[in-house]
């Protein structure tokens, strides 16, 4: 029966937040918000860095692509989930399914690149900033970032293909709002045993490889740090690295709980909750962290607000 179910299998369909029920409107509107929010910010952090010559620089190449990336992750997943909380669960095809799972999972395997190599960055400014510009030269940066996006795709890929490499029966419905893979792996049939583990070792080479990458280059910073003698010294080597911080404490968080936990402990409920953030709150966080905390950015922000007030006067 399986068999012949997965033969005739047609797609999905996304329940999402039909739980919440009258709550759907309002969480409509909040996400919305938020979504609209995201695009304008990352956006803005990608034309803002491209026109203004003083942030043509290493560590800001590395936040415009990151900002793409993100872009590109919530245009796959969010407006889908908006307009299943207007209309209500939505069907989608097994190719679609399987297309959106590759995106997403290229995208947040790329994205955990990318923070690696801005730790990289942050390594070589502040422990070899003699050899800074030879080291991180445009051509070495610009194979930096083709890597992260050509792993974070083969990374993708392989994830997708150990989830659809099995049979689907039984029930079609996603309590999900996109194709991730513990819900749809909930899905299937038959042992799922060798997909776990699949999907468990390759979490575990993104995560814990690029995270490892980031925590060798942070110790060294922080011996570089403590080598400075004087206190505002230390303050102003570690305040470029407080934004990469905080979105790589919020960024690792989430994926660590979601995805490096055995099929026994996923609870739907509660990583719908979790997917919230990591879908919605954290491509909206990273825009905010380094335009909040990092004056280059800001006086380029408001060098662009004059410039347009400027041309509409």
């Amino acid at each position: 029966m399986g068999q012949a179910n997965a033969t005739a299998w047609k797609g999905f369909v996304f329940l999402g937040f039909s739980s919440f029920g009258e709550l759907q409107l309002l969480l409509f509107a909040l996400f919305l918000l938020l979504y609209l929010a995201t695009l304008t910010a990352n956006v803005f952090i990608i034309v803002v860095i491209r026109l203004d010559s003083h942030l043509h620089t290493p560590m800001y190449l590395f936040l415009s692509f990151l900002s793409f990336s993100e872009t590109c992750y919530t245009l796959g997943i969010i407006p889908r989930m908006l307009s299943s909380l207007v209309m209500g669960g939505q069907a989608i095809s097994y190719v679609g399914c399987a297309a959106q799972m590759f995106f997403s999972a290229s995208w947040a395997c790329t994205d955990c690149f990318l923070l690696a190599v801005m730790g990289f960055d942050r390594y070589v400014a502040i422990c070899v900033p003699l050899h800074y510009a030879s080291r991180m030269s445009p051509a070495f940066c610009s194979q930096l970032v083709g890597t992260s996006f050509l792993s974070g795709y083969l990374f993708g890929l392989g994830m997708t293909l150990v989830i659809f490499r099995l049979p689907f029966c039984g029930s079609h419905e996603i309590q999900h709002f996109f194709c991730d893979t513990p819900p749809v792996l909930s899905l299937a049939c038959g042992d799922t045993g060798p997909s776990e583990l699949g999907i468990l070792i390759l979490s575990l080479l993104v995560l814990l490889v690029s995270f490892a990458l980031i925590t060798v280059s942070y110790a060294h910073i922080l011996t570089a740090i403590l080598r400075i003698p004087s206190a505002e010294g230390r303050k102003k080597a570690f305040s470029t690295c407080v934004s990469h911080l905080t979105v790589v404490i919020v960024h690792y968080g989430c994926a660590s709980f979601m995805y490096l936990r055995p099929k026994a402990s996923y609870s739907l409920e509660r990583d719908q909750l979790i997917a919230v953030t990591y879908t919605v709150v954290t491509p909206l966080l990273n825009p905010i962290v380094y335009s909040l905390r990092n004056r280059a950015v800001q006086t380029a922000l408001r060098s662009a607000f004059r410039g347009r007030l400027l041309r509409r006067g």
